[in-house]
């Protein structure tokens, strides 16, 4: 089967803080809330990062969201949340948060009370997935998958765990609006992987931490890895112990209109979302205290 060709390897952009609770690459750099990348939007990653002990949590307060997901990937630590839907929850190492902003909510998240109260390692990973027009308007929605409930494909050299979408005959717990496959991969060096992609589908591979060396190239720093549209896999090498995240997905070919934490198709769409929230329509955080 034909290989797609590397076409781009985007270095990892300075971190910056969000809130006081996390300290974030965006991967995507300028390629965020492009067709390049749809169906998804942005990709925060937090690389390990040790947090004193602090009888306050540090996190992200409350903050509206609407017309796509958020997907929280936890890998060291643990994170609560909280919405104006009545959703709340704590996810910790190898758990999964997927939540659907939809029609509009509130939100926060912080560092378990706990997890502030010892302090630690905190490392995470934060993924926003477009809604198609027809589906912005859905219900808010929150998915809880835990690190047991998600499926691990053995890989020989490497595991692949199946968050979203299949892998061959094997389907990820996660529930989506669009076809999208979200593969989180832990690699030894020395590991060789061809990694199935579907025909149309666009494909970013996020180096975390490792080296890869994939048509020639060897990548050994953090940063997003993307390819080509013809072919029918990825061809990589593994050649130090590798941490990625692997998003397929069909572009929804729809226009994006985006302004901080609103994702829509129109310029109007947007100022109404602004409207809504400052008009309280998202729901009020504080009843759920």
């Amino acid at each position: 089967m034909a290989h797609r060709k590397l076409t781009s390897v985007l270095p990892s952009p300075q971190p910056h803080w969000v809130g006081d609770g996390f300290f974030v690459r965006p991967l995507f750099a300028d390629l965020a809330f492009g067709q390049e990348v749809s169906p998804f939007l942005m990709l925060d990653y937090a690389a390990p990062h040790e947090f004193r002990p602090s009888a306050k949590p540090p996190g992200v307060g409350a903050h509206p969201h609407r017309g796509f997901e958020t997907v929280t990937i936890v890998y060291d630590g643990e994170i609560e949340h909280r919405d104006s839907a009545g959703n709340s929850g704590t996810i910790g190492p190898g758990d999964v948060q997927w939540m659907t902003a939809g029609s509009g909510l509130l939100h926060e998240e912080f560092h378990s009370r706990e997890q502030a109260k010892r302090g630690g390692k905190v490392s995470m990973a934060q993924l926003w997935v477009n809604l198609p027009a027809k589906d912005k308007s859905a219900a808010p929605h929150y998915q809880t998958i835990l690190k047991d409930d998600i499926p691990v494909v053995d890989l020989g050299q490497a595991t692949l765990r199946v968050v979203a979408g299949a892998y061959g005959e094997t389907k990820g717990p996660a529930r989506t609006f669009s076809p999208v496959h979200v593969w989180d991969i832990d690699a030894k060096a020395g590991a060789d992987l061809e990694l199935p992609i579907a025909a149309g589908d666009n494909v970013m591979i996020a180096l975390f931490s490792g080296a890869v060396s994939v048509d020639g190239r060897s990548v050994t720093q953090a940063g997003l890895l993307t390819f080509g549209t013809a072919g029918e896999t990825i061809a990589l090498r593994v050649t130090a112990d590798a941490k990625l995240l692997v998003l397929t997905g069909k572009p929804l070919n729809e226009p994006i209109a985006h302004y901080g934490p609103f994702v829509m198709n129109t310029e109007a769409e947007i100022r109404a979302s602004i409207d809504d929230f400052r008009r309280g329509k998202m729901g009020n955080l504080e009843a759920f205290a």
